[in-house]
C-alpha cells in the first residue's frame, strides 16, 4: 500500500500526535511531519504529511489518512525543503579549514553551517602546499569514515590555479600541475572530491585523468579563453567555481569562459547570490542563458558563518567582515560571509526565483553535480531524509539529516 492510501482516521491521529519541536522517533519507527507545505522537485503541496522511517523518504500521505503506528510530529506551519548542499564551504563556527584541517576542524564547520539549513557540504581547501592538501584529504576521508554529519568529501581549490586572478589566494602556494599531484588528487575517496584548477595551465590529459579516477574537476581562478574552456569540457571538466568570479568573461569577440560555461550543457555553474560577488542582473541573466538546471547555489563561506568573531586571518592577511561582506586590506573579495538559508531567500527575492526553483538549486542540483541525487537533494521515496524546515519568513527551524532531527534554527 502506498504511502497516499494509508489508513488511519483523524482521532487516532490526534491521539498520537507530538507537539512541535518533539524528536525524532525511535529507530525503525515511522514518523509523519504534519503542517508544512512540503517542496518537491517541481511544485509545492500542501494539507499532506511527509512520512519517514528510520533515515529514509517513504512519501506523502493526506493528513487525515496516517498510519495508525507512525508518530505526528507537527511543523506549525512553514516550509519543508530538502536540505540545502553547499559544495564550496571554507570554514564556519570560527574555523577554517586551512587552519584546522582535522575531524573536528570538519566537525565543527558542518555544525556551524547546518543552524542555516546545510545538510551536505564539501569543507574547501583554499590554495595552500603539498602538505595542508595532503592534511585536508586525509581529514576529509577520516570524517566520511566516522559518518561525521553532513560531510559528503572535500574541495581542494587551488593551489593549481593562475596567478592573474588569483583574488584572495596566496600565490606563493601555487603549483603546477604534475604527475605527483594528479596521483595525490586522484586518491580513492570514500565520498566525493572536487579540485578546482586552472584548465590551461594543467598539460594536456590532466583533467581526463582526474575525471577517469572519479574526480568531479572545475574550471576556476583562471585566464582560460573559450577554446580553452571547450578544451577541459572535452575532457570531463564538470563544473565551473563561482561563475562570473576570477576567469574571463564574456564578450562579443571573445566570449571566454563565462561563455564556454553558460553555452555547455553537461556542467554546473556555482553562484555566490549574496549581491557583492555578481550584480543580480548579471545572475539574472547567467540563469536564463544556462537555464536553471545548470544553476547551484554556494556560499565560498569563511568562519565568521556560525561564529562569533568579525574578523579572521587567511595565510597571513587580516580578513574583515562588515555589513556581510568579507574583504582583504586592499578591498579584495575574501570568501563571503553567506549561508546557504540567505542564498536561497537572495535568489527569491533578487533573482525572481519561486521557492520551487531557489530549492532546486540549493540541493537537487549540487546532488547531481556530485552524482548524489540517488540518496539525496530532494524530496522523493527512497531518498535520505535529509530536510530543512523554514518558517513563514523563510529562516531555518530545524533540519534532518538521515532522519535526526536538531532543532537549533538561525534565530537560536
Amino acid at each position: 500500500m502506498t504511502p497516499e492510501m494509508i489508513p488511519g482516521t483523524p482521532e487516532a491521529i490526534r491521539s498520537r500526535t507530538a507537539p512541535v519541536g518533539a524528536r525524532t522517533a525511535p529507530v525503525g519507527a515511522r514518523t509523519a511531519l504534519v503542517g508544512a507545505r512540503i517542496v518537491l522537485a517541481d511544485r509545492v503541496v500542501e494539507d499532506q504529511a511527509l512520512l519517514l522511517a528510520g533515515d529514509r523518504i517513504l512519501g506523502l500521505a493526506p493528513r487525515d489518512a496516517l498510519p495508525e503506528d507512525c508518530l505526528v510530529e507537527q511543523m506549525g506551519g512553514g516550509w519543508l525543503l530538502p536540505g540545502f548542499i553547499d559544495v564550496q564551504v571554507n570554514g564556519g563556527g570560527d574555523v577554517l579549514l586551512n587552519d584546522s584541517p582535522t575531524v573536528e576542524g570538519i566537525r565543527a564547520i558542518a555544525r556551524a553551517h547546518r543552524r542555516y539549513g546545510t545538510t551536505g557540504l564539501l569543507p574547501t581547501l583554499i590554495s595552500d602546499y603539498a602538505e595542508a592538501v595532503d592534511a585536508a584529504i586525509a581529514a576529509g576521508e577520516a570524517a566520511l569514515a566516522e559518518g561525521v554529519p553532513g560531510v559528503l568529501g572535500v574541495h581542494i581549490e587551488g593551489p593549481h590555479l593562475n596567478p592573474a586572478k588569483k583574488g584572495i589566494h596566496d600565490q606563493t602556494r601555487f603549483a603546477p600541475v604534475d604527475a605527483e599531484v594528479i596521483a595525490r588528487l586522484a586518491a580513492p575517496t570514500l565520498g566525493r572530491r572536487v579540485v578546482t584548477l586552472a584548465p590551461e595551465l594543467a598539460p594536456a590529459g590532466s583533467v581526463r585523468a582526474l575525471s577517469e579516477a572519479g574526480i568531479l574537476v572545475c574550471a576556476g581562478h583562471s585566464m582560460a579563453d573559450y577554446q580553452q574552456s571547450h578544451a577541459a569540457l572535452a575532457e570531463g571538466l564538470a563544473g565551473f567555481t563561482h561563475l562570473f568570479n576570477a576567469m574571463t568573461q564574456f564578450l562579443s569577440r571573445d566570449p571566454g569562459m563565462v561563455g564556454a560555461a553558460l553555452e555547455d550543457r553537461a556542467s554546473y555553474c556555482g553562484l555566490i547570490v549574496d549581491g557583492f560577488h555578481v550584480h543580480p542582473a548579471a545572475m539574472r541573466v547567467a540563469i536564463k542563458a544556462r537555464g536553471t538546471e545548470g544553476i547551484m547555489l554556494v556560499t565560498d563561506a569563511m568562519p565568521p558563518v556560525g561564529g562569533t568573531r568579525g574578523a579572521f586571518t587567511l595565510m597571513g592577511t587580516e580578513i574583515t567582515v562588515a555589513d556581510g561582506k568579507c574583504t582583504g586590506p586592499d578591498g579584495t573579495l575574501a570568501g563571503s560571509a553567506l549561508t546557504m538559508a540567505e542564498a536561497l531567500r537572495n535568489t527569491m527575492d533578487m533573482l525572481c526565483c519561486d521557492i520551487v526553483t531557489a530549492s532546486r538549486m540549493a540541493s537537487g542540483n549540487p546532488a547531481r553535480f556530485l552524482r548524489l541525487e540517488h540518496e539525496t537533494g530532494t524530496i522523493a521515496p527512497g531518498l535520505r531524509a535529509d530536510l530543512v524546515l523554514l518558517d513563514e519568513a523563510r529562516r531555518v527551524r530545524a533540519t534532518w539529516i538521515g532522519g535526526e532531527r536538531d532543532d537549533l534554527g538561525e534565530d537560536a
